[in-house]
């Protein structure tokens, strides 16, 4: 999941008379904005696809209510590679331009790990007071703390499932300051060919994936994900540049809605990924041009960007919450439509509740704590004045 904030220290530049979003809307390079509150809003999206996907697996509706769920949410999965693509435009777009690699690390890890601690040892907890409960061995649990889980299938999907993305998001902070190193030396034709070398390694790797040339599925595997960050990480610089030339909101979405809806046309797993990199590589530049000329966009209501503020806690929470609804429920119980929204809905809103609760009891106060210390330093380095 993209955990990246869409903040920078930035001015937003004065809004253009293009209302069409292509052309002179793009054609010089956008001045340094504050934030970018459509992207917030289209992660909350995501999240909700992958929370439906889970409802899906876990069987909450059964009959013709099960069949459109499946219809709406099988592909949910592709949530994540959404994240993956919004993790790379938003750091590109947030980078400091004298940032050094151990201060954006620290960022990064007051960022997300906070929470991934936290619902760690909330699933830790759970693995020995619930029922069916697979407990892990020690090399597995020290692994989920590391973020390194998602290099070894046996480690993959231990205590909480959906953290094995963030193993991912580590090796592209890992990578990140030589990735924005190289994007700054080079130009807008080079940036664009690494963004095409990068379609094509994710049209092979899908390919030798569905082909088996590998032992075992490269779905959750870092080093296959990468692509899709390098994509964004491209699509920012060429915004920032004033280079991008995609079309604009409505097309992008369009686009991103149908290749989502093809994703049940191709083998399972990482060949998904085929179906959707092109509409959400579109998709989030603009969405980001919208908001940096002030063109509409629905992403961008306050609502939106709450629940985008709430979407990485929400992420992190769900699948626990809905984990733990076996005890009650059982392994697919198969509801009736009725009967079926309402335990959705149920878990829907606990899921919501406590991704409220990390969020203003966990993820802020935490990375105001571990950032405090670097903020005082620089602030006494140049005589600045602590409130």
């Amino acid at each position: 999941m993209t955990t990246a904030t869409t903040r920078a220290n930035r001015t937003p530049p004065a809004r253009t008379d293009s209302a069409s979003g292509s052309g002179s809307a793009r054609s010089s390079p956008p001045a340094a904005m504050s934030s970018l509150p459509s992207l917030t809003g289209l992660r909350w999206v995501a999240a909700l696809l992958v929370f439906g996907l889970h409802v899906n697996n876990f069987g909450y509706f059964g009959g013709g209510a099960g069949r459109i769920v499946t219809w709406a949410f099988g592909a949910g999965a592709t949530g994540v590679s959404f994240f993956f693509v919004l993790s790379g435009f938003v750091l590109t777009w947030s980078a400091r331009p004298r940032d050094r690699a151990l201060a954006f690390w620290r960022r990064r890890i007051a960022r997300v790990y906070p929470v991934h601690l936290v619902t760690l040892a909330v699933a830790l907890v759970m693995t020995y007071t619930l029922a069916h409960q697979a407990k892990p061995t020690p090399s597995q649990a020290l692994a989920n703390v590391l973020l390194l889980h998602s290099w070894w299938r046996p480690w993959w999907q231990t205590l909480n499932p959906v953290s094995w993305s963030l193993a991912c998001e580590a090796f592209f902070y890992a990578a990140f300051p030589l990735l924005i190193l190289l994007l700054r030396r080079l130009g807008a034709r080079g940036a664009t060919a690494l963004g095409g070398l990068s379609v094509v390694a994710v049209l092979v790797l899908a390919w030798a994936d569905a082909h088996h040339w590998m032992a075992e599925s490269i779905y959750s595997l870092p080093a296959a994900r990468l692509p899709e960050f390098v994509l964004g990480a491209v699509t920012a610089r060429l915004v920032l540049l004033g280079r991008w030339r995609g079309p604009g909101l409505e097309a992008s979405l369009a686009l991103a809605i149908i290749g989502y809806f093809l994703v049940p046309q191709v083998t399972p797993g990482y060949s998904a990924t085929v179906c959707t990199i092109a509409g959400f590589t579109l998709l989030i530049p603009a969405a980001a041009v919208a908001d940096v000329h002030g063109l509409p966009s629905l992403w961008r209501h306050r609502r939106m960007v709450r629940l985008g503020e709430l979407s990485f806690a929400f992420y992190m929470i769900h699948l626990l919450v809905l984990r733990a609804g076996t005890n009650l429920l059982g392994t697919k119980p198969h509801f009736g439509l009725l009967a079926g929204l309402a335990v959705t809905t149920v878990a829907f809103t606990l899921s919501l509740a406590l991704s409220w609760l990390l969020y203003e009891a966990v993820e802020r106060p935490a990375r105001r704590l571990l950032l405090r210390r670097r903020r005082v330093r620089s602030a006494a380095g140049t005589g600045a004045v602590q409130p």
